[in-house]
C-alpha cells in the first residue's frame, strides 16, 4: 500500500496573486493602500534585535491589554493569533466538532470550506438572495455551528445587528462566529453582544483597516469560557504564535486611534467617489461597506475585464465560480490608483 493512502488531502485556499513587479496597481487582495500608524515604524527602529533570541510572550499580554483598553473588553475575553486566518482556523478546530453540519453562505470567504475539509467538519452552504443578502431562516435549523463575515466577502454586503442577534438567539447550543474583517469600513460590530451570549465569537484583524497585513495579527473576542477553550487548543498546538515584533508593532497600531480613523475615512471617501464614477461607466455593484467593490459591467464580461486590466498592470480579483463569474472584486486603493483604474476603463469601454 502506498504511503499516500494515509495522507490528508485537501484542495487549498487560493489567495490573490502577489505580483513580483512593484509597478503593478494591486487591487486584488484588500490590503490597506496607506502605511500603518507612524508609531509602528518608530517602534521598529527602537527594537533591540538582541531580544529576538528570546521567545515572545506566549500570552501577548501587551497587545491583549491594548486591545482590552481600546475595545473596553476584559483581557480574559480576548484571544490573539497570526492573522484572523489563524484565529479562525483554531476556532474551527476547537468549536466545530459536532456530527451536524456547520452553516455558512454559499458566496463567502473561500477559506471556510477549506478548513471544514481539512478538519473533516461536515458543512452546508446557505444560498444568498439575488441581491446577496443572507436569509436568517436558513440558519435556524439544527446545525453544528454558524460562521459568516459581516460585511460579507467578496460581496461587501452588510447585515443588521438585529438580524444577526436573531441568528445567535436561535443557536444557543452551538458556537456562532462573526468574522468582522471589514467592519471598520462602515459596518456595525456585534461586539456588545458577547456579554449577552456566551456562545458568540467576534473575530477581527489588523490586516485591513490597521494596515498590518504583512505583520499577521488577528484577534477574537468572546466570553471568558469561549476564549479559555481557544487558549487551551492553541497552547496544545503552538504556544508561541505571535512573534515579538508583531506584538510590539500591534500595540502601536492600536494606540494611534486618530490615524486609524483618518485612514479608514480616506478609504471610505474614495470608495463612495469611485462608486459614482463606475456607475457612469455602466457598472453595477452591491452597496459595499468594506474596502472593496463587487462589480459587474452591463455589457463587458468580468473575465475579459480581468484579463485586460492585468495585461495593463492593474490587478483585481476574479473567480470563475457559479453565481459570481461575471463580477470583479476591486480593492479600494489610493485616489491616484483608483484614478488610473478609472482612466483605463473609460478608454477601454469606449
Amino acid at each position: 500500500m502506498s504511503w499516500e493512502a494515509n495522507v490528508r488531502k485537501v484542495e487549498p485556499y487560493v489567495a490573490g496573486e502577489q505580483p513580483k513587479n512593484h509597478n503593478i496597481i494591486k487591487l486584488n487582495t484588500n490590503e490597506c493602500p496607506y502605511p500603518p500608524a507612524p508609531g509602528v515604524a518608530k517602534r521598529a527602529e527602537e527594537m533591540n534585535c538582541g531580544d529576538l533570541r528570546l521567545y515572545p510572550d506566549m500570552n501577548a499580554e501587551k497587545l491583549v491589554n491594548s486591545l482590552s483598553e481600546y475595545y473596553h473588553v476584559d483581557p480574559a475575553k480576548i484571544f490573539v493569533g497570526v492573522g484572523s486566518d489563524d484565529v479562525l482556523a483554531m476556532s474551527f478546530m476547537t468549536f466545530f466538532n459536532s456530527d451536524k453540519p456547520i452553516l455558512f453562505p454559499d458566496i463567502t470567504y473561500s477559506f471556510y470550506d477549506v478548513w471544514a475539509e481539512l478538519y473533516r467538519i461536515p458543512y452546508k452552504t446557505c444560498a444568498l438572495t439575488d441581491d446577496f443578502h443572507m436569509k436568517k431562516e436558513d440558519y435556524m435549523v439544527p446545525n453544528g455551528g454558524v460562521i459568516f463575515p459581516n460585511p460579507n466577502a467578496p460581496t461587501g454586503v452588510l447585515e443588521s445587528v438585529d438580524m444577526i442577534e436573531e441568528i445567535i438567539r436561535a443557536n444557543r447550543d452551538v458556537v456562532v462566529i462573526i468574522d468582522e474583517a471589514y467592519v471598520d469600513f462602515g459596518g456595525e460590530s456585534v461586539l456588545p453582544l458577547i456579554d449577552k451570549y456566551d456562545n458568540l465569537l467576534v473575530v477581527q484583524t489588523f490586516s485591513k483597516s490597521r494596515a498590518l497585513a504583512g505583520m499577521r495579527i488577528g484577534f477574537a473576542m468572546g466570553s471568558e469560557k469561549l476564549i479559555g477553550y481557544l487558549k487551551d487548543a492553541k497552547f496544545s498546538f503552538n504556544s508561541y504564535t505571535l512573534n515579538m515584533p508583531a506584538i510590539e508593532m500591534g500595540v502601536e497600531a492600536v494606540k494611534d486611534d486618530a490615524y486609524f480613523k483618518e485612514t479608514v475615512n480616506r478609504i471610505i471617501a474614495t470608495r463612495e467617489r469611485v462608486k459614482g464614477e463606475l456607475k457612469e461607466l455602466g457598472f453595477d455593484f452591491t452597496d459595499s461597506k468594506s474596502n472593496f467593490l463587487f462589480a459587474t459591467h452591463k455589457t463587458v464580461p468580468a473575465q475579459e475585464l480581468f484579463r485586460v486590466l492585468k495585461e495593463n498592470g492593474i490587478y483585481v480579483r476574479y473567480w470563475n465560480k457559479k453565481r459570481i463569474d461575471n463580477r470583479l472584486r476591486i480593492t479600494i486603493g489610493t485616489d491616484e490608483q483608483m484614478d488610473r483604474l478609472l482612466s483605463f476603463l473609460k478608454e477601454y469601454l469606449k
